[in-house]
């Protein structure tokens, strides 16, 4: 694969410090994931010293900065977590739904992120469970993963989950239950239970002072202003889009590497950064999805992407129904079993009988997901490359003019 030729890092590099002038100071995580990308693969955070086994070549590799909003650091994050869900696919056709809250709402959920984004996940799972169980629908226990995005493309504040749902449900008798292939649940309905559900979560939060009405928010702390605001939310019409199936459960795969762990924009989208603008690919959807460049002043850039900064610890892609924590590896084998497959220990049994094992090491993982194996010397093209010396971080671990407070 080639490298990007330009990258985030160098547009933090650019821009940082004007951007904190003009908008600081900033939140403790902004600081930790600016730090984090410029110092990423450099020798701020140490490496290691390769050798080639054959013509005796030196590569020098310095260490990833293993931040999730890092571009650089989530290929093989995302390769690892589709080789573990690989295994929780079942022989169903499977519905994309994708969940988005109205615009009004975005400057809540960006001034309390935590709260909000946990009653947005907490709104989407109770919607969904409840048509699941509904009758006149499956009458079962579903299941789905769901996964938080807050950009569009062109990286403003567009807060919306998407949804993989299994086509269909596990019964209490222990049998499986198919939706029809085409059908999943009636939007409209799904639309209003959601919109009931999130703004009775909001009401309640704003009233319990968990959502915090601060800076421009501070209007709503009149009772008549944010009736009028709830008022116009009842009226609107949620959009809730349940996409056409995938065509199997490869797709699904195919799917989850292009959504689960990325956060803003990839590097493979910037097109031209300088100490003023930064250009970048996006797709107008307004205007027949066209792919277009945009181009910004470098600190509104980052200020576009800061704006997707995900608080420490928050999880964002979160799983459901019979393939939750909890539930995964009993109910999940239940269904298998009810859809003629063998359950995970019997697949799990077998494949120990072959010389194929899961990958265990991170260039297992590229070879698996790229073809290319990066052990390979790029001198002679091959001997293996093979680690003979550690190189330490270097002191200050992170730039001087870019700690956080």
């Amino acid at each position: 694969m080639n490298k990007p030729i330009f990258e985030i890092a160098d547009i933090l590099q650019e821009g940082f410090s004007r951007y904190d002038k003009t908008f600081g100071p900033l939140q403790p995580e902004h600081y930790k994931v600016a730090n984090a990308i410029m110092a990423c693969r450099t020798s701020l955070l140490g490496g290691h010293v390769d050798q080639c086994d054959n013509c005796k070549h030196l590569s020098i590799s310095y260490n990833s900065c293993r931040n999730r909003h890092c571009p650089k650091c989530q290929t093989l994050l995302r390769a690892q977590w589709i080789e573990n869900r690989m295994s929780d696919l079942l022989p169903v056709h499977y519905f994309h739904v994708v969940f988005t809250i109205p615009h009004e709402l975005n400057a809540f959920a960006l001034r309390n992120k935590k709260t909000f984004y946990t009653l947005f996940f907490q709104a989407v799972s109770e919607t969904l469970m409840a048509f699941g169980r509904d009758e006149k629908y499956l009458g079962g226990e579903i299941a789905f993963f769901a996964i938080l995005h807050t950009w569009g493309q062109n990286l403003m504040d567009h807060p919306h989950i998407h949804c993989v749902v299994p086509g269909g449900a596990l019964m209490a008798d222990g049998t499986w239950k198919h939706c029809p292939k085409d059908f999943l649940f009636p939007v409209k309905p799904l639309s209003a239970l959601f919109k009931g559900k999130l703004l009775d979560f909001f009401k309640r939060a704003i009233d319990s002072g968990d959502i915090d009405l601060c800076g421009n928010l501070e209007q709503y702390k009149n009772n008549s202003i944010r009736q009028d605001l709830l008022d116009k939310l009842y009226k609107t019409q949620w959009v809730v889009y349940v996409k056409p199936p995938f065509a199997g459960p490869q797709a699904v795969v195919k799917y989850t590497g292009q959504y689960t762990h990325r956060v803003a924009i990839s590097n493979t989208r910037l097109v031209s950064v300088d100490e003023k603008s930064v250009a970048f690919k996006w797709k107008d959807y307004a205007d027949g999805n066209k792919h277009k460049i945009m181009t910004l002043d470098t600190v509104e850039f980052i200020r576009r992407f800061m704006l997707h900064v995900i608080p420490t610890g928050f999880v964002r892609i979160r799983h459901y129904g019979f393939l939750s924590n909890r539930s995964h590896k009993g109910k999940l084998n239940k269904c298998r079993e009810a859809l003629g497959v063998k359950p995970e220990n019997q697949q799990h049994d077998s494949e120990e009988n072959h010389t194929e094992h899961k990958p265990q090491h991170w260039y297992d993982l590229v070879i698996k997901f790229t073809g290319i194996d990066p052990t390979i010397c790029p001198l002679c093209k091959t001997g293996h490359l093979r680690k003979i010396q550690e190189i330490s971080a270097t002191s200050p671990p992170l730039p001087v003019a870019l700690k956080a407070a």
